[in-house]
């Protein structure tokens, strides 16, 4: 009896724990905060609007839904690019429902920098596919948003990208393992450029995929550092959550 009462205590900690990892670090004299999530031992997902159908903008308005349902806000970030009314730009399913299809044309600015990307949660992996290689697969995404352009591409980065641009912006974007099973979300403490932003995946992270966000806007939330951007509203949301004890 005693040992089914600490085994059932095992399970249900377990179910609450986490594997998330955000920290402060430095590439070539750029500060950048990353937070690593595990497939199989965070809960990650993409949130767009609230119970009542409008998008949440921030991280308070989230943080204060979650908390009606039980459920805790551990990492937060802006997760794709968004037009005026915060619905997404491209590509976006939430819990297995499409919202927006996807974009495969080339188009103005950053997410029409083709190759652009869709970042994709599944049941078995976690993976950043090239568009059109995404319209090729179908994969199952129980969770997917669109943005662009890639930053790292088969452990390349973007053709288009230069060394010496002066367009410098705070950015945000994510990384994914080449095992699919993590997920690396990055946002610069200094205003870079898209180069350089990109090598940060590429020869810090060294993961063979990597998608851009946004930049400008980039926000993050983090439990783990106390730390809770505020700034103009955005659009889609991915975050990290667990239930309440």
């Amino acid at each position: 009896m005693r040992f089914s009462a600490i085994y059932l205590f095992c399970v249900l900690l377990s179910s609450n724990a986490s594997a998330l990892d955000c920290r402060k670090d430095i590439f070539e004299n750029i500060n950048f905060t990353i937070c690593k999530t595990s497939l199989f031992e965070d809960d990650l997902r993409l949130y767009l609007n609230n119970r009542n159908g409008v998008p949440f903008g921030n991280f308070n308005a989230l943080q204060k839904e979650l908390n009606d349902k039980g459920k805790e806000l551990l990492f937060a970030m802006n997760a794709g690019m968004y037009h005026s009314d915060l619905s997404p730009v491209g590509h976006y399913i939430e819990r297995l429902s499409k919202k927006k299809n996807v974009i495969a044309r080339p188009g103005p600015g950053n997410f029409g920098m083709l190759p652009n990307g869709i970042f994709c949660i599944g049941s078995d992996m976690l993976n950043i596919y090239e568009t059109l290689e995404y319209l090729q697969n179908t994969p199952k995404c129980t969770y997917a948003t669109q943005s662009g352009p890639m930053l790292v591409w088969n452990s390349k980065l973007h053709p288009r990208f230069l060394e010496d641009s002066q367009s410098k912006f705070i950015r945000n974007g994510v990384g994914t393992s080449a095992d699919k099973q993590f997920a690396y979300f990055v946002k610069a403490e200094n205003s870079l450029n898209l180069h350089t932003f990109a090598r940060i995946f590429k020869d810090k992270l060294k993961v063979p995929n990597a998608l851009y966000f946004d930049g400008k806007v980039s926000k993050l939330y983090s439990k783990e550092l106390d730390r809770h951007d505020f700034g103009w509203p955005i659009g889609p949301i991915v975050a990290v959550v667990r239930s309440r004890n």
